[in-house]
């Protein structure tokens, strides 16, 4: 598979320069060439003396940043300013030196950190209530329903929580809705216009390059390669997505209604008559917001709520500042419950980015044998990805569970293989719109002999026997090749299905039905078994202390250990690098090229869910 790769390298041009060597040709020789090193020292010396400012730059905001939140103090008759803009990911690290650098990019926000914020506010007598300011962020649904469960928590202890924007996306007004009064700019806009799914299709593109997809795959509705071997949805594909589609936007209109009071009918009716493009008086006869304002205004109507002069300054917190506030002191204890994150793509290997197999087990393998940790919370955010190593974390939760129980929190998706190293768990709680399951696999061959044709080069094998090239990516597969991939991917897919049946306590015949590479909802996949409880992170961790017969003399700590700021600096990826340098050089292109090169350096066998959803 690694026999066609592409190298860039970067280096001095060499002249060959074939005319007399004249004595006066050589004294200009060495000159220039004495010239040019004294000019390749003195660039290197400015670009390392402004690194260097850069770096100290970039300390000194950071030491500036830390200083501040370490002296924040939270004032009495605070509100907590929930503010979401950039994407809101699992958890991040203290900060981003590098957007704070550059300067006008939103940094990321960590879920952890928003939910944390919301309980100790609950908490803390200071805080009067929460100021809801949503501009233009990222978020999934089951973080949207995460964050939305976490303040009607908060509403319970009495406190008020009012929203105000000048324009709410639609996640954005799902968390608005619950608030007691939502505001809107007088010429604000409101969307709410309910889900598609528009993937896109590379078929034609990949054609036109000469490149052919071998698919191999068991499961109808296994839909990863479509958009590489197809122009438009399966019919199975396009029933499996209307049916999660639909189901996410009932979770969500059902919600909405309920915070305004409100059937579900109607905001089908409103989504259809597209509220964006409406004034604020259609939004306020459809009861979609309480009232109309300046942000002024506004602001003066929470300091009625705080009872405070109108020209007094609102004592406020963010949720930055909020990690600086202390809680109740946590003796030490030696009841412990692990909280294990993994996130993004399922891969072999030994680093801390994405889920890679060796790092995983080796985090796992920790906690196995910490006796304080007396349950584990594995929360898993995948959409898949190696099912090698899948298999290996799989393992390290089975010998895992044989000691502590262990509970799956599944966060916006845990589907293929990110059900795979699910499925063997105690217990496996998720969001109602957390999309899952889709167990199947499928391997995905790239065949660049209609590429070579089109450059005019030539290939050509020697070998010593028969299946000596296989995988060549210069020819197709022949039929015996190809019959021997489909016989190897279909006993994965077997190995797949009883890995979840016994995980799961079901037949294989059972489980079957909900098989064949199927995406679920959360909703959905309580109903067919395949998750035992809906809710976030809270209800997983009770469900852990209760397996655990902790009762509520535990502490809870976060797994694995995020990296400092100074620790991003200085372990910034070479690929990083290299993918920037290609993108000025390859523009428009370098999309495509990361296309190509991920569909290369794959594993043979792939459980990933459908390639991109695009739910929107």
């Amino acid at each position: 598979m690694n026999c066609f790769q592409l190298q860039y390298n970067s280096f001095f041009s060499i002249f060959v320069l074939t005319i007399n060597l004249e004595h006066k040709f050589m004294k200009d020789f060495f000159k220039m060439m004495l010239a040019s090193a004294l000019g390749f020292i003195i660039a290197s010396f400015i670009f390392s003396f402004i690194s260097m400012l850069i770096m100290f730059a970039m300390m000194g905001s950071m030491m500036s940043s830390f200083g501040k939140q370490e002296s924040f103090v939270l004032q009495n008759n605070s509100v907590l300013n929930l503010r979401f803009e950039g994407a809101i990911q699992e958890r991040i690290a203290e900060s981003d030196p590098f957007t704070e650098l550059i300067g006008g990019i939103p940094s990321a926000m960590g879920l952890n950190d928003i939910v944390g914020a919301i309980r100790k506010a609950k908490n803390n007598d200071k805080i009067k209530g929460i100021y809801l300011d949503t501009r233009i962020f990222v978020a999934s649904n089951a973080t949207l329903a995460e964050i939305r469960q976490e303040l009607e928590d908060f509403k319970e202890s009495g406190k008020f929580i009012v929203a105000y924007a000048d324009s709410y996306t639609q996640g954005g007004y799902y968390l608005a809705s619950v608030a007691d009064r939502v505001a809107i700019n007088p010429q604000g806009m409101l969307d709410l216009h309910g889900m598609a799914s528009i993937p896109l299709f590379y078929k034609d593109a990949l054609q036109k390059l000469g490149v052919e997809i071998q698919l191999f795959k068991v499961g109808t509705y296994k839909s990863f390669a479509e958009p590489f071997t197809q122009t438009e949805m399966s019919s199975a594909n396009r029933e499996q997505t209307s049916s999660l589609i639909t189901d996410i936007w009932k979770s969500v209109k059902d919600d909405i209604a309920a915070s305004r009071n409100m059937e579900a009918t109607q905001i089908d009716s409103i989504a259809n008559q597209l509220p964006m493009l409406r004034k604020t008086d259609f939004l306020l006869f459809r009861n979609l917001i309480d009232t109309v304002l300046y942000e002024s205004e506004m602001k003066n109507y929470v300091r009625e709520l705080l009872g405070i002069d109108s020209d007094a300054k609102i004592p406020s917190a963010t949720v930055a500042e909020m990690k600086s506030v202390k809680t109740a002191v946590i003796r030490k204890s030696t009841n412990s419950i692990a909280l294990l994150y993994a996130s993004g793509s399922i891969a072999s290997g030994n680093r801390a980015n994405g889920i890679q197999d060796k790092y995983f087990v080796n985090e796992i393998e920790k906690l196995r044998k910490d006796n304080n940790i007396k349950a584990v919370v594995f929360r898993i955010n995948s959409g898949g990805g190696s099912a090698y190593a899948s298999e290996q974390i799989w393992k390290a939760i089975s010998d895992l569970k044989e000691e502590k129980p262990v509970v799956v929190s599944m966060g916006d998706m845990a589907a293929s293989g990110g059900y795979y190293i699910a499925c063997n768990a105690n217990k496996i709680v998720a969001q109602p719109t957390t999309i899952t399951g889709s167990i199947g696999i499928f391997g995905m061959i790239p065949n660049f002999s209609g590429t070579l044709d089109k450059l005019g080069i030539s290939a050509d094998v020697v070998k010593t026997n028969e299946f000596s090239d296989f995988g060549n990516i210069s020819r197709a597969f022949n039929a015996q090749e190809a019959a021997m991939m489909q016989s190897y991917v279909d006993s994965g897919y077997d190995l797949f299905l009883t890995r979840c049946a016994e995980g799961r306590g079901m037949s294989k015949d059972s489980l079957a039905k909900y098989a064949e590479g199927r995406v679920w909802t959360g909703n959905q996949a309580k109903e067919i078994g395949l998750v035992d409880e809906l809710g976030g992170v809270d209800e997983a961790i009770r469900a852990a202390a209760e397996l655990a017969n902790l009762g509520k003399s535990y502490v809870v700590f976060e797994y694995p250990r995020m990296k400092s700021p100074i620790e991003e600096i200085f372990n910034k990826n070479k690929e990083e690098l290299a993918a920037k340098t290609l993108k000025s050089y390859l523009g428009e292109s370098y999309d495509m090229f990361i296309l190509l090169k991920n569909i290369k350096d794959q594993d043979y066998i792939q459980a990933r869910i459908p390639y991109d959803l695009n739910i929107n």
